[in-house]
């Protein structure tokens, strides 16, 4: 799709007319820009916001760039930017060091690689180096703190952050390729579309309804209302003759079609698809407090150590531009994570970090990928990587040359650390823990299973921080009633390892912690006659779980009563 940079001037014109007598510097104009892509305006102030095209409250553009084209999928889009809704703040806007113009920068060089002009990037360190410009900041702040930050109108929205887009809301579209790519995501769930149209007094009449049924199905249906008056084209396809006309489908086929104002049928009807859609699995009647929700905290190591000993140890590589870059926004950003912009080395900081793996002793390879580490919390920089080609960059810092087991201690700990880290990003999981070309997933997996049986026992603990990063990840798709993210294989292995970790842990009860929590996760939901359960039953498990309650050092940890007890031995 199209990607175009809206260009407005908050001046009027007149920082042309008046700029250069008064300040000895021509500023053609006071810069707020946006992005417009997929029909529709993407913008910061009041936090990230969204409108129609040309409909803001800034009025007209006084220019339209086009920046490129981007093929990334719209539910990719979405999750990007509300990761950076939590950089984005109403409260963190500033005019001169955080406005506008730093967040299409942001959101420019996801979509295509390249950023904005330099000149709208540039304009407040020109005007404030000028005496003149320093001395009315605090004016210009004022005046203009109500444009830059007005209330958004009627047909723009503020962006969530951080959300999953859509869940629990009706989702409008207004042609016949959104209609389809939102039945798209519902081809293994279910989903209803509500033709209706703006001269038809009775379809106001269950509005209301159908925005509860949204929010009560949350994410197990797709809620779809269309405009048939605008949209002529899906009224075509689908034949629509009056408004309001319903028409449900599961998993892909259409099931029902009926037409009229009726709550209690629209209610009737939406009720039994979802649960048609749906049907309970028997472990959510056992006692499993831990595994019966979404987990929404990954396990992410962020401390950061002392950067002037880190970078010693990429000598002779350690005073390189890129390098000291990319360290004074790591020391900015620790500072002031709200203000800081992303370092214009960051394009060719991927051909350093490569480079530089392949020539350092490998004694010292683990301060690059803690450099890494430290540099991918920031979501925008995460982002920027997750569009590599081949993720090329990670797949060189996290599969050294030589074998895992024969890797030095600190860059065993200082990989499973960082691949940690990447689950906070909503870019990587997939990546990360779905087969696909990129091989990442390979990566992850291997990293998470040949260390969990170390001797060394933190370093048990972040194999099993990792593991249960994967299968929280692929136990959230399972509770969503969502295909699975892990292949029934990589299932199957990362719970022989799993249950092989839990049999030899005799010492660390953080470890164990994470290998029950793990294990559970990805026996929660299972299929009754799937390779993992008769994985389980074959192995055993829920004997051994319960017999680490003999062992002093892990007898307090609650989890095997909830994992061993409950769900391997009554839910198998």
């Amino acid at each position: 799709m199209d990607v175009e940079l809206y260009v407005y001037d908050l001046s009027k014109g007149l920082a042309r007319m008046y700029s250069l007598p008064l300040m000895g510097t021509q500023i053609d104009a006071i810069y707020h820009t946006s992005l417009v892509l997929n029909g529709m305006e993407y913008f910061f102030g009041q936090g990230i916001q969204t409108a129609t095209p040309g409909n803001t409250h800034h009025g007209q553009p006084m220019e339209k760039l086009h920046l490129g084209q981007t093929e990334l999928p719209s539910d990719v889009i979405e999750e990007y930017i509300s990761s950076l809704g939590e950089i984005y703040t109403p409260e963190s806007y500033d005019l001169f060091l955080h406005n506008c113009n730093n967040f299409t920068q942001d959101l420019a060089m996801f979509l295509v690689g390249t950023g904005i002009p330099e000149h709208i990037r540039n304009l407040p360190k020109t005007f404030l180096e000028t005496p003149l410009g320093q001395m009315l900041r605090p004016q210009i702040e004022k005046s203009l703190s109500g444009v830059t930050q007005a209330s958004a109108p009627s047909s723009a929205r503020n962006w969530p952050a951080p959300a999953v887009p859509f869940h629990g809301k009706v989702r409008v579209v207004n042609n016949l390729p959104q209609l389809e790519e939102q039945l798209a995501c519902a081809s293994h769930s279910c989903a209803v579309i509500f033709f209706t149209s703006a001269t038809c007094p009775p379809c106001r009449i269950v509005y209301p309804v159908y925005d509860q049924l949204a929010e009560e199905a949350s994410n197990k249906a797709v809620l779809i209302k269309v405009d048939v008056s605008t949209a002529r084209d899906v009224g075509m396809k689908y034949s629509v003759r009056a408004t309001p006309t319903f028409i449900t489908f599961l998993k892909g086929s259409k099931i029902e079609q009926w037409s009229g104002a009726d709550p209690a049928r629209l209610r009737g009807n939406v009720r039994l698809l979802v649960q048609m859609a749906h049907p309970s699995h028997h472990h959510r009647q056992l006692h499993l407090p831990s595994l019966q929700r979404p987990i929404t905290n990954f396990v992410a190591y962020k401390k950061s150590p002392p950067l002037e000993k880190l970078i010693q140890k990429l000598h002779p590589h350690h005073e390189d531009p890129r390098l000291l870059s990319i360290i004074d926004f790591i020391n900015c950003r620790n500072a002031s994570p709200a203000d800081t912009p992303l370092p214009d080395s960051l394009p060719s900081f991927s051909t350093y970090l490569q480079t530089t793996a392949e020539a350092l002793p490998r004694e010292n390879l683990f301060a690059l990928v803690d450099l890494a580490r430290l540099l991918f919390l920031d979501p925008r920089v995460a982002g920027y990587f997750a569009e590599e080609p081949d993720h090329k960059t990670i797949l060189t810092l996290l599969s050294p040359s030589e074998a895992l087991s024969s890797c030095p201690y600190t860059l065993r700990i200082i990989m499973l650390q960082f691949t940690c880290n990447l689950f906070l990003s909503p870019l990587y999981p997939d990546l990360l823990v779905t087969s696909s070309s990129f091989k990442l997933h390979e990566t992850c997996l291997r990293l998470a299973t040949s260390c969990l049986l170390d001797s060394h026992t933190n370093l048990r603990v972040v194999a099993a921080s990792l593991a249960y990063n994967i299968a929280a990840h692929n136990h959230n798709a399972r509770f969503s009633e969502t295909p699975d993210k892990l292949s029934e294989e990589d299932q199957v292995e990362l719970t022989a390892s799993l249950v092989e970790a839990i049999t030899q842990e005799e010492e660390s009860q953080e470890a164990l912690h994470g290998l029950l929590f793990a294990l559970g996760l990805i026996v929660y939901e299972a299929p009754d006659e799937g390779s993992v359960v008769d994985l389980c039953k074959a192995m055993g498990i829920a004997d051994t779980i319960t017999d680490k309650k003999k062992i002093g050092s892990l007898a307090k940890e609650s989890l095997i009563k909830e994992v061993g007890a409950e769900l391997l031995r009554k839910g198998l």
